[in-house]
């Protein structure tokens, strides 16, 4: 008895530091110094999120910019399943997804002859992956503008906008996020 008062007491308090206290003063600063960050980056439109910065959402109409192939299961962008395909570089499975992939970009946009960028043909590492290069996003832009009957130079202006460069100039890799853009091009008057 002498032992179970002091282990109680203690195994009280500890909960209360850090099952309680703890989380309440992350959490209180995360909202005060980074509150987009500390509620999912979501992304709002009129008011209401349409989805989040950091996690891709599929866009198959030729109308709009399509993203990285998602490999999660049973759908893509699934963020409750997060992961690759796990396919290494000389499995045929990799290279016919690959191949299959080139071909529906082809058959999109049978006109466009330019090298096909990589990242519009493999899956990301999550899965998950909201970015394309800026390479993926210039090479759909005459898609996007004759499905949407606009001007391929305002849609190729548009991408330009919407490309985010390296952090401090040195981190990481221009990219383009395939909501933001696609949200942009929601907002765009045909001509």
């Amino acid at each position: 008895m002498d032992q179970l008062k002091p282990a109680l007491i203690v195994l009280v308090l500890l909960s209360l530091v850090t099952g309680v206290a703890y989380p309440l003063i992350v959490t209180g600063i995360a909202q005060a110094v980074f509150p987009s960050q500390a509620n999912g980056s979501l992304i709002l439109r009129d008011g209401k999120p349409v989805g989040s910065s950091l996690i891709g959402q599929p866009f198959d109409d030729p109308g709009y910019f399509w993203g990285r192939l998602s490999a999660t299961a049973p759908f893509a962008y699934n963020a409750g399943a997060s992961s690759g395909s796990n396919l290494g570089p000389i499995n045929p499975a990799l290279h016919a997804a690959a191949k299959g992939r080139i071909d529906a970009l082809r058959e999109a946009d049978p006109g466009n002859q330019a090298p096909v960028p990589v990242d519009l043909v493999t899956a990301s590492g999550s899965g998950l992956d909201p970015d394309i290069s800026p390479a993926a996003a210039f090479y759909q832009v005459p898609r996007v503008a004759r499905a949407r009957h606009l001007n391929e130079e305002r849609v190729r202006e548009l991408v330009h906008t919407h490309v985010r460069h390296r952090q401090l100039g040195l981190l990481g890799e221009p990219r383009v996020n395939v909501l933001r853009l696609n949200l942009a091009l929601d907002g765009m008057t045909p001509g």
